[in-house]
């Protein structure tokens, strides 16, 4: 028996609205989470599609979220926009927001939205294509509860705390996407490794006692490390003060797992700058796209780019692990 469910997007999105309803969701909320899932699935890590999706079903169960939250959104200067998520999941808080950002953005060549007070905020990529699929240049930024040492035996301090890139590449192409962590690795992969009992690279984490630990199970209970030592501790920091610190929102240090408990959490910062790239005249997207044509000629892997057939056709099917697809099925059969 194959270890993949292979479904039709159309199939795999109506499943996914049937399990965040069933499990509490609201409308509104469910559209908001099955577009960034389906988002995630097709062109993002595969980890943050479906599978990421089961922590927020279990979390809209269990009431980590706010099933039917009232985003609200404040403009404090023109180009601003200040949010509250509501304890709901952040993509809504967003979706809500996005229109009006995509217009002060086209006014203003700039313009920034940042938000608090909502669940994790999902594959970080998410944000930054549904801008440069408007033609704009964005850069997003979120932290969350503490996993990460800023060094190998310290106390754990910040999120993983990823930031996000995105650079519109024209008609007829996708846009470059950069979507990395200020750690070693993302977390998901941390405990796809310990659900499959596969050894991790050295350097990716420490155990309890913070040395250095191969064993996935054991880095569960340890720390994750940054990349590049101090350099990555400092990207760490950046991102914390970009989201947390510009949103007024919970830092690490004082944020809840997004995994456990029972109430509302884990009320983390997000932050989206938008730029427009350039005027509409000087052909800047353009030469972009010469630029990320020549550096694929050398071999460069481009992120977002490289290795994805573009258009995908709408028969392609997705990929879902089967006991990801059996969680979700048996949640959306509940």
């Amino acid at each position: 028996m194959s270890d993949e469910i292979l479904l039709d997007q159309t199939e795999a999105e109506a499943l996914a609205m049937r399990a965040c309803l069933a499990a509490g969701a609201g409308e509104a909320t469910a559209r908001s989470l099955v577009d960034a899932t389906l988002s995630a699935a097709i062109y993002g890590p595969a980890m943050l599609g479906f599978p990421h999706m089961v922590d927020y079903l279990d979390s809209f169960r269990e009431g980590r979220i706010n099933c039917n939250p009232a985003p609200r959104c404040e403009r404090p200067y023109p180009a601003f926009f200040v949010a509250d998520a509501d304890r709901g999941i952040a993509q809504l808080g967003f979706d809500l927001a996005f229109d009006d950002l995509l217009a002060a953005v086209r006014n203003f060549g700039l313009a920034v939205f940042t938000q608090t007070n909502s669940y994790t905020a999902g594959e970080l990529g998410y944000y930054v294509r549904r801008l440069a699929g408007q033609g704009i240049v964005g850069i997003a930024a979120t932290n969350a509860n503490a996993m990460v040492v800023a060094k190998a035996g310290g106390p754990a301090v910040y999120s993983t705390n990823p930031m996000a890139f995105g650079f519109p590449l024209g008609e007829g192409s996708l846009p470059l996407i950069i979507d990395q962590a200020s750690s070693a690795t993302a977390y998901v992969n941390i405990v796809a490794a310990a659900a499959e009992r596969r050894a991790i690279p050295e350097g990716w984490a420490v155990d309890e006692a913070g040395k250095d630990t191969q064993d996935a199970a054991r880095a569960l209970g340890g720390a994750l490390l940054p990349f590049g030592g101090r350099k990555g501790a400092n990207v760490a920091l950046m991102v914390e003060m970009l989201s947390a610190g510009l949103s007024g929102g919970p830092w690490s240090l004082d944020t809840p797992s997004f995994r456990e408990g029972s109430v509302s959490r884990p009320a983390v910062g997000l932050t989206v700058v938008a730029m427009m790239p350039g005027r509409s005249d000087d052909g800047l997207v353009e030469r972009a796209r010469r630029q990320t044509d020549r550096l694929q000629e050398k071999g460069v892997f481009v992120p977002g780019v490289s290795g994805i057939e573009y258009p995908r056709p709408a028969s392609e099917k997705l990929k879902v692990q089967r006991s990801v697809f059996e969680a979700v099925t048996r949640i959306a059969g509940a």
